[in-house]
C-alpha cells in the first residue's frame, strides 16, 4: 500500500481526481481524521472536510502511473 497526501478545496478539484482515480482497477481510499471513503466516490469525497489535507491510501504496489496523475493535487 502506499500513501500521499493530496488537497482538493474546489469542485472541480473533486470532479478531474475522481475522473482520474476510477481508470484504475484497485482499490484507492481517501482518509480524513477517522472518516475513509472510497476515492472513486463523489458523494464519498464531498462528505470530507476538503479544507485540510486528504491522506490517499492506494491498495496496489504497481501504481507509479497514478502517482505521476495524482501530482498535480500533491500537498
Amino acid at each position: 500500500m502506499k500513501s500521499i497526501q493530496i488537497s482538493l478545496q474546489l469542485a472541480s478539484s473533486v470532479k478531474e481526481f475522481v475522473s482520474i482515480v476510477q481508470k484504475y482497477a484497485f482499490d484507492i481510499d481517501l482518509r480524513c481524521d477517522r472518516y475513509v471513503v472510497d476515492a472513486k466516490s463523489i458523494l464519498g469525497i464531498f462528505s470530507l472536510d476538503l479544507s485540510k489535507p486528504i491522506n490517499v491510501e492506494i491498495h496496489s504496489e504497481d501504481c507509479a502511473e497514478l502517482l505521476k496523475e495524482l501530482k498535480p493535487f500533491q500537498v
